[in-house]
């Protein structure tokens, strides 16, 4: 998805910048312009006297066009649509920097919320869209962050040099900084232990091994079904400490946005008859990486250890003396039961659930269909799209109830989700008539006629229906 507007820092010490305006707006954003050190001119016939102060000239009379002459932004805040209309005529023409409140389609740059931690600052921006949900974010981002977050800032910023001199490389240094920042230095400051702090950090900067390790670890992470917000929080504090990110076809591109921007990313995505890399070529991939240093995220679709060659990985990892971390991952069947209402488990329809793939090491899996159309119990076929002619034969002879109800959700808890019901019969035919190409799970038994109607794509086709 695009940015709707890009977030910079402008910096505006010494710069000259103009405010057309007297009344409570208008002070209301110098106030918040004054803090970044600039030459304040206000421009109005009638200027409230606080206003006045933070003013290093004050122009008391009607706004002209050439008042914008040799400014560096200008805020229109009179709250007077004409006035502030020809003032942003004016800084346009001048290709100057022009702010409107309230008014997006008139100003060059929106105003964001700012929380101010000198120097940190961050501020947060809908682009114009909702200013009341964005003041609302920062009220709760400012109870939670502490308040002697600026003054950690510049102490760590005055020991800048020093590790830079001490420390080759950025990598390095990133991890000296982030020992720093995640230990007892950062703990011992913002709890008032402010001299403690500086002893501890003088120490880290002069021990050359602080935060620095050569080894280098793996770790494999499940990225849930597809929804970003199904991403677990270890997950995502993983994705930012990693240096390398393998990842996988089925990890939405919403989820790759949480990696560090200066990560690696490595592609190894399979997909039917066509392997970017093989599995034998992934194995050593992660451990050469992770031998030569590199904190690697291998990120998998779902949970690593269902379905997802995990445990391969780890037996090839363990076995060259590579530090493995397993972060569990929602599962498909899981995520795509919970977005379609479709419970794999119900003390009225069924007392278990079995998971099976549908695609075998050399093709058709092997699988015990008779023991399975016996279970009487919820059945999730994973990679089952291509095979669902098969599976349901496969069932069906076995003693399986033809009109079995049964489910295909494509790309699962996506905003493009699909939801295909229907019976065991009219499997394969369903598939096929809505055109799914996956990712996409199978549920079969009792609990699909718990699905939620309003989300089902097509109940079932006008020439299926005499099949059901």
């Amino acid at each position: 998805m695009a940015l709707r507007g890009f977030p910079v820092t402008l910096p505006l010490e010494g710069q000259k910048v103009l405010v057309v305006g007297g009344g409570e707006l208008a002070l209301r954003k110098a106030r918040l312009v004054a803090k970044a050190g600039c030459r304040l001119t206000i421009v109005a016939a009638d200027i409230h006297p606080d206003l006045a102060k933070l003013a290093d000239v004050v122009i008391a009379r009607d706004f002209t066009q050439t008042d914008v002459d040799g400014h560096r932004v200008i805020f229109a805040a009179s709250d007077v649509d004409a006035t502030d209309r020809a003032v942003a005529e004016a800084a346009r023409a001048a290709g100057i920097l022009v702010n409107v409140p309230d008014r997006p389609d008139l100003s060059s740059f929106i105003m964001p919320a700012i929380i101010d931690r000198e120097p940190i600052s961050i501020a947060i921006s809908s682009g114009g869209a909702s200013p009341v949900l964005v003041r609302r974010l920062r009220e709760r981002l400012e109870a939670a962050l502490e308040p002697g977050l600026g003054k950690f800032a510049t102490l760590l910023d005055s020991f800048r040099t020093n590790v830079k001199a001490t420390r080759e490389g950025e990598t390095n240094r990133r991890r000296f900084w982030e020992a720093v920042v995640d230990g007892p230095v950062a703990r011992d400051f913002l709890a008032g232990r402010e001299q403690t702090a500086r002893e501890r950090l003088l120490a880290a900067v002069n021990n050359p091994t602080y935060g620095q390790s050569k080894a280098g670890s793996v770790a494999l992470v499940g990225a849930g079904p597809g929804d970003p917000d199904l991403l677990t929080l270890r997950a995502l504090r993983v994705l930012q400490d990693a240096d390398v990110v393998v990842h996988d076809k089925l990890v939405d591109e919403r989820i790759m946005d949480y990696v560090r921007r200066d990560a690696r990313r490595i592609y190894v995505g399979k997909s039917k008859s066509h392997h970017t890399m093989s599995q034998e070529a992934i194995n050593q991939l992660l451990v050469a990486e992770a031998k030569a240093g590199y904190r690697v995220a291998r990120l998998k679709g779902g949970d690593p250890f269902l379905f997802g060659r995990g445990g391969e990985e780890l037996q090839v990892l363990r076995d060259a003396d590579i530090p493995v971390e397993v972060v569990p991952g929602i599962t498909a069947a899981l995520g795509c039961g919970a977005s379609t209402t479709i419970p794999v488990t119900h003390r009225d329809h069924a007392n278990g659930v079995t998971f099976v793939t549908g695609h075998g090491k050399d093709g058709e899996p092997d699988l015990d269909w008779q023991a399975l159309a016996r279970l009487r119990h919820t059945l999730v076929v994973y990679m089952g799209l291509t095979a669902a002619e098969t599976i349901a034969r496969r069932l069906t002879e076995a003693g399986m109830p033809s009109d079995t109800p049964a489910a295909l959700i494509e790309k699962g808890t996506r905003p493009d989700q699909k939801l295909i019901t229907g019976t065991l019969a009219t499997l394969a035919p369903l598939a096929a008539a809505h055109g799914l190409v996956g990712p996409a799970i199978i549920i079969i038994g009792d609990v699909v006629r718990l699905a939620d109607p309003a989300l089902i794509t097509t109940l079932v086709p006008p020439h299926l229906r005499e099949a059901v």
